[in-house]
């Protein structure tokens, strides 16, 4: 195989964005089939694009011989189900995010991609941003020391009414399976645990409707802690504008700050720790630099970065930049989050209750 034949299942805004970057930007691809079930659109699509072969279901895309890998851009609720059918077929699977609405829908899909032998991932694109990936690697060769606290405040998410209504699945317990935390940002919330880990517990509230007539939430303020006694605070709504996306890190060696695509570290000449240990003046502190970390922006970033990495992981095994089994982590967060704001109770996310979880959110159906 040279070039990866790709097959979307669902042509919406984002299917179509998807189609356009692999004509424009991946080299080793092409974009072969499509599934629309909609006729009329099926049609439309067709008279546009006769080089492409266009299905009416997906299992019909599944089981032609159109494709070596499918792209799935489905609402949230079927991805878990569609690769699933996927790896049965054979093909190779990039889900778009979240992996599924629950984690006990996911966690088969997981089983499945392990047994199939073919590529499984997940569109995490802003993993494909340097400035997190550097952070990532400061963090993981300890150049922070310990990680003290993390705060982020994700508030620039802002979708109006008229967003949330554009798709009948849109902003609802049984398409979407939740609000801001699903949907929007589940991309910040994999960036946590990828950077930092996966926390231990949660505790959060919720507002549900706040800035819309909705039924899911728009509003969420969570605290994560670690059994090492790391906490972190996470912030994000859809109804604020202008919004925030500012991450901060208090660590022993200082202060970083993620913000408007500036890596910032107000790093201490020693470690706080360390002079703690030795200080004997009352109102002393460690002296203290700012050192604007210089991030190399790459040619290709976001959708574009995961599409290639993950055809070159088909074409040559390239490993993944977002492994699909990865999904799983923020989705528990997130699910963990949504059940602490139900219960007013800290939720344990090492040991999470995949069942009981399930059960709470088809009750809202």
């Amino acid at each position: 195989m040279e070039r990866v034949r790709f097959g979307i299942v669902g042509v919406g805004a984002i299917g179509a964005k998807h189609i356009e970057t692999i004509r424009k930007s991946v080299p080793e691809a092409d974009v072969t089939a499509v599934c629309i079930r909609s006729p009329e659109r099926r049609r439309a699509f067709r008279e546009e694009n006769p080089d492409m072969e266009t299905f009416g279901s997906a299992e019909e895309l599944f089981s032609s011989g159109a494709c070596d890998a499918v792209i799935l851009c489905t609402p949230h609720s079927e991805h878990p189900g569609e690769a699933i059918d996927a790896f049965k077929h054979g093909l190779h699977v990039l889900t778009e995010k979240p992996a599924g609405i629950y984690t006990a829908q996911v966690l088969p899909m997981v089983e499945a991609a392990k047994g199939s032998g073919r590529v499984f991932g997940i569109m995490y694109n802003q993993r494909a941003d340097p400035m997190y990936a550097k952070l990532r690697e400061m963090v993981r060769g300890g150049e922070l020391g310990g990680i003290k606290r993390i705060t982020w405040i994700v508030t620039d998410w802002y979708r109006s009414l008229a967003y949330h209504r554009s798709s009948p699945w849109h902003s609802t317990w049984r398409g979407e399976g939740g609000g801001v935390l699903l949907n929007q940002s589940i991309h910040q919330l994999d960036l946590w645990q990828w950077i930092f880990g996966m926390p231990d517990r949660v505790w959060a509230r919720a507002g549900f409707g706040k800035y819309h007539d909705i039924e899911v939430e728009d509003d969420v303020t969570a605290v994560f802690e670690y059994e090492n006694g790391v906490t972190g605070e996470y912030i994000t709504s859809t109804g604020e504008t202008p919004g925030t996306n500012r991450l901060e890190v208090a660590c022993d060696m200082g202060r970083v700050v993620c913000e408007a695509g500036k890596l910032t570290f107000l790093k201490n000449a020693v470690s706080e720790r360390e002079f703690e240990r030795v200080n004997t003046e009352p109102f002393a502190r460690p002296e203290c630099g700012v050192l604007e970390i210089p991030v190399e922006r790459c040619a290709k970033e976001g959708h574009a970065a995961i599409i290639e990495n993950f055809a070159s992981a088909v074409l040559r095994g390239t490993p993944l930049t977002a492994p699909g089994e990865e999904g799983l982590f923020a989705l528990t967060m997130a699910n963990g989050a949504l059940l602490s704001a139900w219960r007013g109770e800290w939720v344990d996310l090492g040991h999470f209750p995949h069942g009981e979880y399930e059960s709470a959110l088809r009750a809202r159906f």
